[in-house]
């Protein structure tokens, strides 16, 4: 019986099994940022140690980085601290830094890709929880906590336990308006937020097969907030041709032998799978959250749900809550809640195809009065290609901010934030209380396209409708 890739690719990085079951893993990329990383370094200082493969990692600046002003200091005080810490632990260590004078910062999710540091096959790790959005690439790429991340800057390996793999087999054509967005959040209200717990998640079937790369980043993205720590696509042409000519990918002679290997880590035909799940793409609906998890999704066309049609009481106190928290009514239609941010961006959905989509949606539309639009870059490639293309034009007219690029208000580790029970439509991976920067502000997730027609309507609204898609 045949090997799927993550099996592949976990034993040709296995160093070791460990007396606890752990195996060792050899990590060949480590992505670290400013939040996660500048304690990892002072633990190695003060164990005496040295990056041990400092050519492995490269770091960058994006979860506390204004989007608005960013001149030097920053007015926050800890987020100045943090960037003068990393960029010191990073010239001491002979650690490569995209700063924001390097003309390749951005969301460390973004620029992995972008700059061909990610490639299939590899083992990827990085303090940052959508470490996942790497799998897209046919890597095994994992999440990490500020401890791990000193392991892997002090030996270049981690210590985890092997996971099952759950392949996911998504078919068919994509309704209009229906993104790849849409579909993880299917799969996330399908088999819950804790659903993928011990899993990786492989995705494949022909919408996938169909799918570009920013649209795999996507789907992989948000594995995470189903439970599963890694979710990947088996590599194929369209990997092959996203990677050729980047930055960081192999040239000449290494560019042939780079293909022959990642061709050869694809998984088998008869590749064996601890579980299956097929989805009908053309069933699949523009899709939003209504609750605190990104679990709680339904249509846009559909109605919230009421806690009394919940099977037991632990579904019920948990759309209570979820209600309570969103000011929802149970049984009313979710199309048609008063929104006041829009935001588009995040390692979601920052990138260049999601501004595309949307500026040729939202030409000759103008953002309701009462709405606060963010449009984010995810990197300063995004940002540049998109302005030589005229989308920040397009955004402006509409009534967006067209900013500079960052995390921003995914998780509003900057300025970025909900002011009060704002509710923002949001592009980004995570709706729970307050991740927005205000204790009582509210998120709904939805696609760019669909955030552009809550933005315009100046409530949530079929993409569909707005735009005649």
């Amino acid at each position: 019986m045949g090997k799927s890739l993550y099996d592949k690719v976990w034993d040709l990085h296995k160093v070791r099994t460990l007396p606890s079951g752990e195996d060792q893993l050899f990590i060949g990329l480590h992505l670290i940022h400013e939040v996660t990383s500048p304690q990892a370094f002072g633990m190695l200082r003060d164990l005496g140690l040295r990056v041990r493969m400092p050519e492995r990692t490269f770091a960058t600046l994006d979860h506390i980085v204004p989007t608005d002003n960013r001149k030097r200091p920053f007015k926050d005080a800890l987020a100045e601290g943090m960037v003068d810490a990393l960029r010191k632990a990073c010239t001491e260590q002979g650690v490569t830094f995209f700063d924001l004078e390097s003309g390749r910062q951005g969301i460390v999710h973004i620029i992995g890709p972008e700059l061909g540091l990610t490639q299939p096959g590899m083992t990827i790790a990085c303090g940052d929880s959508h470490t996942s959005t790497h799998g897209a690439f046919g890597a095994i790429a994992f999440g990490i906590g500020t401890t791990q991340v000193r392991d892997v800057l002090a030996t270049q390996t981690l210590s985890l336990q092997r996971l099952k793999v759950r392949r996911i087999q998504v078919e068919g054509k994509l309704g209009p308006g229906v993104y790849a967005k849409d579909i993880i959040l299917e799969i996330i209200r399908r088999l819950g937020v804790s659903g993928g717990t011990g899993y990786a998640y492989e995705y494949g079937g022909s919408t996938i097969e169909g799918f570009s790369m920013e649209e795999r980043m996507t789907l992989c993205n948000m594995s995470i907030e189903g439970g599963a720590r890694v979710g990947y696509v088996n590599p194929d042409q369209t990997t092959f041709d996203y990677i050729k000519g980047r930055p960081y990918a192999p040239k000449g002679e290494a560019w042939e032998e780079a293909l022959g290997y990642w061709r050869s880590i694809a998984s088998d035909e008869d590749a064996r799978y601890d579980d299956v799940v097929r989805i009908d793409a053309s069933a699949i609906a523009p899709t939003v959250t209504w609750g605190i998890t990104p679990g709680q999704a339904i249509s846009v066309k559909e109605k919230v749900p009421a806690a009394e049609d919940a099977a037991n009481e632990s579904e019920r106190a948990l759309i209570r809550e979820a209600l309570e928290y969103m000011r929802l009514e149970g049984g009313k239609p979710i199309e048609g809640t008063k929104i006041n941010v829009a935001f588009i961006g995040s390692c979601t959905n920052g990138r260049l195809s999601d501004f595309r989509e949307v500026a040729r949606r939202i030409v000759g539309h103008k953002v309701a009065a009462h709405v606060r639009a963010l449009a984010v870059p995810g990197s300063m490639e995004v940002a540049r290609a998109a302005e030589a293309e005229g989308l920040d034009r397009v955004f402006r007219e509409a009534g967006f901010e067209w900013r500079e690029p960052g995390c921003s208000m995914c998780l509003a580790m900057n300025p970025d934030k909900l002011i009060g029970d704002e509710l923002c439509a949001s592009s980004s991976n995570r709706n729970f209380k307050g991740r927005q920067g205000s204790p009582t502000g509210r998120t709904v997730l939805m696609s760019p396209v669909m955030v552009a027609a809550a933005a315009v309507r100046g409530e949530i609204a079929d993409a569909r409708d707005v735009f005649g898609i």
